[in-house]
């Protein structure tokens, strides 16, 4: 297969989806200039509002938010696949009113060919005082997902997940050469974990990993870690960025890579099933 240029998105997503969505488009314009063929925003593209009666007036159902609308448009317009990392928007699950982070891939058509709901919520005590309830508002899901795309299977995570490694185990399994991480890394979490776990994870499954990023300080007051990343499947880091401003990160994917490092460590045809320790 012939390499794939891609480009990760980083952005620092302000409170209302307007502003998001003029936020990330010169990105994504420039990301298509510089010939990537699939491109991916970070988790939360659409607004980032910790405050949940504030966010209630802006969240919408998956069709209806103009951040989906507006990037499938873009992404017709330029002819690119579009990984919009997540949007947060309604579940549309009756009895339940919190929301679905979710991502959302858009064809070179502007169709929305798979979605993702994020199947691991934050809720932690960090040790800087830092308390995280993501469960509050927004509904885990319920089922892995991966994407076909024209370059081969794409898996899809968001933030949480990369410390599930089960997870990525079962995509590679099924088939994933490449596995998308959009995240929006607390600066604790982050400076501590992101690179080593986005590495780990590559080793473990043989596949690229493609870690887009939110980053700085945000209108709500929180600070994310930025360091947009792409980890070959090896496990070496191809590309990065090492600051946490808004960026376009360019990469370009060699498939034949995933065979030499299954090759190398045919990791994934020696799982074996076991009962619970005694």
């Amino acid at each position: 297969m012939a390499p794939l240029p891609i480009a990760l998105i980083q952005t620092r997503t302000p409170a209302s989806p307007e502003a998001a969505l003029a936020h990330v488009t010169p990105l994504i314009r420039q990301a298509a200039a510089g010939g990537a063929k699939l491109i991916l925003t970070p988790e939360a593209t659409n607004f980032l509002i910790r405050d949940r009666d504030r966010r209630e007036t802006v969240l919408a159902l998956q069709d209806d938010d103009g951040v989906v609308t507006g990037l499938r448009a873009l992404a017709r317009e330029l002819g690119v696949w579009l990984l919009i990392g997540s949007a947060i928007v309604k579940s549309g699950v009756a009895g339940d009113d919190r929301a679905a982070n979710r991502s959302l891939l858009i064809d070179d058509r502007g169709d929305v060919v798979a979605s993702y709901d994020k199947l691991h919520v934050f809720d932690v005590d960090l040790p800087t005082g830092e308390r995280w309830r993501e469960s509050a508002a927004v509904r885990p899901g319920d089922a892995a997902a991966i994407a076909g795309t024209p370059w081969g299977p794409l898996g899809l995570t968001i933030c949480y997940d990369i410390r599930f490694p089960q997870l990525y185990r079962a995509l590679a399994r099924a088939g994933a050469a490449m596995i998308a991480v959009p995240a929006a890394f607390t600066v604790p979490t982050g400076e501590a974990h992101w690179e080593i776990l986005l590495r780990a994870r590559a080793i473990e499954t043989g596949c690229w990993i493609l870690a887009p990023a939110q980053g700085g300080t945000h209108e709500d007051g929180r600070r994310t870690w930025g360091r947009s990343t792409v980890v070959a499947p090896w496990g070496e880091v191809v590309a990065k960025l090492d600051h946490d401003e808004p960026d376009v990160l360019f990469a370009t994917l060699d498939f034949d890579a995933v065979d030499r490092a299954r090759a190398a460590v045919p990791q994934l045809a020696h799982d074996r099933e076991f009962g619970d320790p005694a």
